[in-house]
């Protein structure tokens, strides 16, 4: 009986540390976007449309092929990297850094700031272009 207390006390422990583990890293994954902006209820992302958006707001900084920029003032990194593939970079990720900025923390580029007159329905259209483009080169 002795031998089964211990063996339930180790299994309770193992679940306990599993579901810390767990919590740390969903905490951390909501800290990325807690308060991220959302688009309007029912909208389809339209991939189209968000290359026009993307054209007009982001090539300047992420490349009119979104391989990023390295030159001049407006500089950025690319999204076909694995670095924004979706399970790293979520969608919502996207809403933030437009509606807040985005601090340093990949790359050498410096902060993101935030993109002013874009909206989370423009927000949504560019991240599903964006996406379109990384599945044609493997990235999922």
């Amino acid at each position: 009986m002795r031998t089964d207390a211990i063996l339930l006390r180790k299994l309770a422990g193992v679940a306990v540390l599993s579901l810390l583990s767990w919590a740390a890293a969903s905490g951390y994954a909501l800290a990325q976007t807690a308060g991220a902006p959302a688009p309007s209820t029912g909208l389809m992302p339209n991939p189209a449309k968000g290359k026009g958006l993307y054209v007009q707001k982001c090539a300047s900084c992420h490349g009119a092929d979104l391989n990023g920029r390295d030159t001049g003032s407006d500089k950025g990194p690319p999204f076909l990297h694995r670095v924004y593939e979706p399970s790293h970079h979520g969608d919502a990720s996207f809403q933030n850094a437009v509606a807040n900025g985005a601090r340093a923390h990949h790359w050498k580029f410096g902060n993101m700031p935030a993109v002013k007159g874009v909206t989370p329905d423009d927000v949504a259209h560019i991240t599903a272009y964006i996406r379109m483009e990384q599945r044609k080169v493997g990235i999922n």
